[in-house]
């Protein structure tokens, strides 16, 4: 709509353990040309995005992986930092992890915790999680995390739903949670009690292969 100025905000969780190297190699290689290629899945749609910014949260298991756990960026605004937004993906490795399952509800509260933009006259605020295995319970270990866990995690699931439900920085109307993840705890009950979700069920074990570019792409600007 003419004197409206779009904003849009996306965070990528990736799951970088040992089992999930297609998806990591298909992020790093559409990281440097992003921008565009979202550009024209959103022109195809007759849609058009004035301000676009990325962070990613690589995430693995916080009770084997240690230090490695976790790795956040801040926003990169595309296309102008598209070269750090690409040095930052390009350093994600496929490793660790040990067996399922993984740390993915804590790296989704790192995402939902993200400096939305305020700024627009429409904004969107997308989180897009790919992991092909479920999810440590919050209330794993109760009072007694390692040392690496992250601060300001919820404790249970349903103070995770709330953060989702309230978090000031994301408009009710703006927000969308794009899973690429299976139908296993606790992305089924993500899928099944959180709004504005839209869950492309994953086979565990896989990598992730049946979810190639095109249909990321298009389900980002779907839900822009």
């Amino acid at each position: 709509m003419q004197g409206l100025e779009y904003s849009v905000d996306i965070a990528f969780c990736i799951d970088a353990t040992g089992s999930m190297s297609s998806i990591i190699n298909l992020v790093k290689e559409w990281a440097l040309g992003f921008h565009d290629d979202l550009n024209a899945a959103l022109k195809a749609k007759d849609k058009h995005v004035d301000t676009l910014r990325v962070r990613v949260i690589e995430f693995r298991d916080c009770y084997v992986d240690g230090d490695s756990a976790f790795r956040t960026s801040e926003f990169f605004h595309l296309p102008e930092q598209s070269e750090a937004f690409a040095s930052f993906v390009k350093d994600i490795n496929a490793s660790g992890g040990g067996d399922p399952p993984e740390s993915g509800l804590e790296a989704l509260a790192i995402a939902i915790n993200s400096d939305w933009t305020a700024t627009g006259s429409k904004r969107r605020h997308v989180i897009v999680v790919w992991s092909d295995t479920s999810t440590h319970p919050l209330e794993m270990n109760a009072g007694s995390k390692p040392s690496n866990y992250p601060q300001d995690i919820p404790e249970t699931f349903d103070q995770l739903t709330d953060l989702w439900d309230g978090q000031m920085g994301m408009s009710t109307s703006a927000k969308r949670l794009i899973l690429f993840t299976p139908d296993a705890e606790s992305w089924t009950d993500i899928q099944n009690h959180w709004e504005n979700v839209v869950h492309y069920p994953s086979k565990a074990g896989m990598g992730l292969s049946d979810v190639n570019k095109q249909t990321i792409l298009d389900t980002i600007a779907q839900s822009v």
